[in-house]
């Protein structure tokens, strides 16, 4: 086990606790995102936590892998389905390398709050190229520190993680990005940030 399943799997029962930070804003991707859905879809999310996004999409869709470095968030997630009675989504430990989907088979990806977890992110929107259907979608979340004062928080890594205080964290900017989704052969047919300083960056965006 790599320490970040070990600091994914230590944070789970806290994480599934914790309130949306900003319920409307929540919603907002909720509905952009269901948007471009249909019943007939294949979604795939990575890194998909304790559930929760997957559930409130799994109505919209025909079938949901979701797949997530820690066992103690995918046990909390099987229970959210389970409670709200949902039977289209399979949870399963792994990265999405590891999923290893066959090239254009999947609909949607769905990368939530995760790609600045990655050190890789150029590699992991390449794979997430690959297995996408011509015109499928990818939907990301994700932190944007890079033009911000919360970039410092790399010189913080090194000295926190040890003590399993906080996950490995990567730094760029919402341009940087965008151009990455870009380079990988996707229009972007959606992209706003909020948060402090605009550092969280939505995007939705289809494979040419």
């Amino acid at each position: 086990m790599s320490e970040s399943d070990k600091f994914w799997d230590k944070t789970a029962e806290k994480y599934s606790k914790k309130s949306v930070p900003n319920e409307k804003i929540y919603q907002k991707k909720l509905s952009e995102t269901q948007g471009f859905f249909s019943s007939n879809m294949h979604i795939l999310e990575f890194g998909c936590g304790t559930g929760t996004t997957a559930v409130h999409h799994a109505l919209h869709v025909h079938k949901i892998d979701a797949i997530d470095i820690s066992e103690k968030m995918l046990e909390i997630g099987r229970a959210k389905a389970k409670e709200s009675a949902i039977d289209n989504i399979t949870f399963s430990r792994g990265t999405l390398d590891e999923f290893d989907a066959d090239p254009s088979s999947i609909d949607a990806v769905l990368g939530l709050n995760v790609i600045h977890l990655v050190p890789n992110r150029k590699t992991l929107i390449s794979e997430v190229a690959r297995i996408l259907k011509p015109g499928g979608v990818f939907v990301s979340s994700t932190g944007c520190l890079g033009n911000s004062y919360f970039r410092f928080i790399k010189l913080l890594v090194p000295l926190l993680k040890p003590l399993g205080l906080i996950p490995d964290i990567f730094i760029f900017s919402e341009a940087e990005l965008a151009a990455d989704i870009e380079k990988a052969g996707f229009s972007i047919e959606r992209q706003w940030h909020h948060g402090l300083q605009g550092i969280d960056v939505f995007i939705i965006a289809k494979k040419l």
